[in-house]
């Protein structure tokens, strides 16, 4: 026989980004639980409201299962006195187990006797094992916690009610000063208090008090609605998967309507009706056909449509005094000028330990020159690329901007624009803060492709140079997402970005007018590096490539973000040929021995090779193969060149047959290991393949 089981917590309305993560969190804990305590079970469902977080357990077991198992104990030496008594060793044992010394018998192990007992645990009932759900209920993870009345206990809010039902009967425990009961309350306005019949009547009986439980089932129900409202106004509801999951959770029991506002506010930017509308209000904005903007909107209204025309009254209202603020500063800051709006970010500081905007624009116009000549921008770019950096952070200064902070860089495109920066410049403007999220658009044009990465470096190098470096999860500045957006616009647009090498050039840049720039850069290099890697890592990740892989790339003798990604994807590639496992252990053969050599013969290992010295044609043939592929593998693909070094392979094994490196003559012995370095030097500038792993 199986049994259902809810559990219900009643809270205080939760913000909406909570409710999701918060209720897949308990239904995973339980789970876990259940699967701990050897309590099976056939699935699990969850539900969730702003004011409750509920999961039901379908087809659980009675009760747990019983174990049968031998228990062994110490040896029969110590388990028996010289008397053959029963030692204190062989009576804690048995009392540990439930048993007594009458149950011992032994067993030979290894030729050693030990004492042993058959142990019978009788499974606990489901009910016994539920009464530590608590344990489930207070180890769910918040974003942020609350304390309230006297207690230490923090949650997401107060829980202000528990429901815990096996099938049709209560559950007992207690959390805080609450118990258990099947007391739960409906929606807050049109609903009452209400008893839960059973776990199995769980939405029925809160629908009959306007709740829908099933978080599911009332995002069908809005987008039915919004559909509905589209096929009666002849209009198109932009649907925002990210902003209906948020109404989702803000609401029990649904109701979408359509509001309007004065067509005159059509003429402000649609970014800024949009960011009005979708941000501030949670609306849905609406437009006709061809993608343009009506003077129209959709909410969800957390009940029925009594009175509705009340609700769309507040709302328009409420929506009207953002429009009209946006308004207000559209025309307002028409009277600003780029020029003013620059100088007056001499006086903005960007960080107390890193100095002005005004001072992090000019280093990042000199980032940007620098990665502009290495990428190969032609004068009409740099020259749109130079003017962008003069500028890009302008509209901070803006009243739109000061209101609504969302649409900085947005704003910057349309006033530079209308000031008479040409459509270059203009973009460059709204995509250097791009990508604003890990799986967020690229800039679309090279120059704010540029100009976001440079941006980016000089944030992430002016930290680390002020010590103030990302440590565990702790990332204030948003590090981390920053050096990602570089690392997915180097590989988006196939550049090469030897880091090392362009931090070292920025640096020397820098240094040279410290007064002007505003620091002086002083952190080692190799910092950076290694915070660059990991997150090359988890791009590479996130392309599901084997980790022994990335640590191969990432521990190469190169810092260039693109070959690394290039040599990850080639490896990837080739991983499951025939003729891979091969190749890597003769390469890796070489690799292995070309650093004893740099032990043995430190600086003289890179010295030329010595073809007089060789004494048979299997040193002949690899040395002409070497030397071919060094010829080559600058005008060569990175999957051309792997092919090559892979041709090694036979030519590598004939060497090992027909060669001892390590022979007495020094000479012979310090060519033959040169000879292996050169070859173990082309492979690490591709990947240091001795860390992969071959099965």
């Amino acid at each position: 026989m199986t049994h259902n089981f809810l559990l219900e917590i009643g809270l205080e309305e939760m913000p909406a980004h909570v409710v999701t993560p918060s209720v897949l969190q308990l239904k995973e804990k339980t789970a876990r639980f259940l699967e701990e305590n050897r309590l099976s079970f056939d699935s699990i469902e969850e539900f969730s409201t702003p004011r409750r977080l509920a999961v039901r357990v379908n087809g659980l077991a009675e009760k747990q299962e019983d174990i049968e198992e031998e228990a062994k104990g110490p040896a029969k030496k110590i388990a028996l006195d010289e008397e053959g008594n029963w030692s204190k060793a062989a009576q804690g044992f048995v009392r540990g187990q439930g048993m007594t010394p009458e149950d011992i018998f032994f067993k030979e192990i290894k030729g050693v006797e030990y004492a042993h007992v058959n142990k019978f645990v009788a499974g606990k009932t489901a009910a016994e094992v539920l009464a530590d759900i608590p344990d489930v209920i207070k180890s769910i993870n918040f974003p942020v916690n609350m304390h309230w009345g006297s207690y230490d206990f923090k949650y997401i809010r107060p829980i202000h009610w528990l429901v815990a039902l096996l099938d049709e009967t209560v559950v007992p425990f207690e959390l805080l000063d609450l118990t258990t009961g099947r007391n739960s309350r409906g929606h807050r306005f049109l609903g009452e208090n209400t008893d839960i019949t059973s776990a199995d009547t769980y939405e029925s009986d809160l629908r009959n008090q306007s709740v829908l439980v099933d978080a599911t089932e009332r995002k069908e129900l809005i987008s039915q609605q919004i559909e509905s409202l589209n096929v009666e106004n002849n209009f198109t509801v932009a649907v925002d998967e990210d902003l209906l999951e948020e109404v989702n959770n803000l609401v029990e029991f649904p109701t979408a309507f359509v509001g309007n506002f004065d067509e005159k506010y059509l003429d402000i930017p649609e970014e800024v009706l949009i960011t009005s509308m979708k941000e501030h209000q949670r609306y849905f904005y609406v437009t006709d056909a061809a993608g343009k903007l009506l003077p129209h909107f959709v909410s969800v209204r957390n009940g029925n449509d009594q009175f509705i025309e009340n609700v769309i009254k507040g709302n328009e209202k409420v929506l009207l005094a953002r429009l009209e603020d946006g308004e207000f500063f559209y025309k307002d800051d028409q009277a600003l000028t780029i020029a003013e709006c620059v100088e007056k970010l001499k006086n903005v500081t960007f960080h107390e330990k890193i100095g002005s905007i005004y001072e992090k624009m000019i280093r990042v116009g000199k980032i940007s020159e620098l990665l502009g000549k290495r990428l190969g921008l032609s004068t009409e770019e740099l020259a749109d690329l130079q003017r962008a950096s003069e500028i890009y952070k302008f509209d901070l200064m803006t009243n739109m901007v000061g209101e609504f902070p969302e649409l900085q860089g947005i704003m910057g495109e349309k006033y530079a624009l209308m000031q008479g920066e040409t459509p270059a410049v203009a973009q460059a403007i709204r995509e250097h803060y791009m990508p604003t999220s890990a799986d967020g658009d690229l800039p679309a044009s090279t120059i704010g492709a540029v100009l976001a990465v440079a941006d980016k470096l000089d944030s992430i190098m002016s930290f680390f140079n002020a010590g103030m470096i990302p440590s565990g999860s702790n990332d204030p500045y948003g590090l981390r997402r920053q050096t990602a957006g570089i690392v997915r616009i180097v590989d988006a647009n196939e550049w090469g970005f030897p880091v090392k090498d362009i931090q070292a050039e920025i640096k020397e840049a820098i240094n040279q007018d410290i007064a002007k720039y505003g620091i002086e850069i002083s952190n080692s290099e190799e910092e950076m590096v290694e915070f660059i890697n990991a997150r090359l890592k988890q791009f590479l990740l996130s392309a599901d490539t084997k980790y022994d892989i990335i640590e191969a790339v990432i521990a190469s003798d190169s810092t260039d973000l693109r070959r690394m990604v290039l040599a990850a994807g080639i490896l990837k590639e080739h991983s499951a040929a025939s003729d891979y496992k091969p190749a890597i252990e003769a390469l890796s053969r070489v690799i292995n021995l070309a650093k004893k050599g740099q032990e043995l013969l430190a600086e003289q290992v890179t010295g030329d090779v010595d073809p007089s010295l060789f004494e048979n044609e299997s040193e002949k043939a690899l040395h002409t193969a070497v030397s071919t592929i060094e010829a080559n593998a600058d005008s060569q693909s990175m999957a051309t060149n792997y092919q090559e070094l892979k041709n090694l392979t036979p030519l590598i094994e004939a060497y090992f047959e027909n060669t001892m490196v390590m022979v007495d003559d020094q000479a012979v012995k310090q060519n033959r290991l040169r000879q292996l370095y050169r070859i173990a030097k082309m492979v690490r500038t591709f990947a240091s393949l001795d860390l992969l792993i071959i099965k």
